[in-house]
């Protein structure tokens, strides 16, 4: 089997072309920093790591990448690794790997994206900040909780 499930931030805005085909078909591509679930030592303390993961979307998907995406958005997507090879110019073969997208959602929400970016989103100011757990997991606030579905 052959499935990826990531979560991470577009390093820069993709890049969307559209194919000679009729109808045109989008194609993006951008390349998502993962955070690694540890830390690598260095001299100065703690130093997070990433993975910069090369990634493609076709059709609707990769409109929907070329309407929403921005640099800093942080999306989970899931999709299938894709490898290949070509020779460049110089004769050389390179090899490449990349996630082919099938589906691609918003991992936080408007207002956490422009707190992430500096700014604030005035009409969710009023509500309690969640807060963290210890077990990686988030408390929901007794007020947003009893409007939960799965309550």
């Amino acid at each position: 089997m052959n499935k990826v499930v990531l979560m991470g931030r577009l390093t820069k805005d993709p890049d969307v072309r559209y194919s000679q085909a009729e109808p045109p078909l989008a194609i993006a591509r951008f390349t998502l920093a993962v955070d690694r679930r540890f830390r690598r030592q260095s001299e100065g303390g703690d130093e997070q790591t990433a993975d910069f993961i090369s990634c493609v979307a076709f059709g609707k998907t990769g409109e929907f990448i070329e309407k929403y995406a921005h640099k800093g958005t942080k999306f989970t997507l899931s999709g299938r690794i894709q490898t290949g090879r070509y020779t460049n110019k110089d004769g050389q073969t390179v090899y490449t790997t990349e996630v082919v997208c099938d589906e691609v959602e918003f991992a936080e929400s408007k207002s956490a994206q422009s707190a992430n970016a500096g700014g604030s989103d005035s009409a969710h100011s009023n509500a309690p900040a969640p807060s963290g757990a210890d077990d990686g997991f988030m408390n929901v606030p007794d007020e947003i909780d009893d409007d939960m579905p799965f309550n």
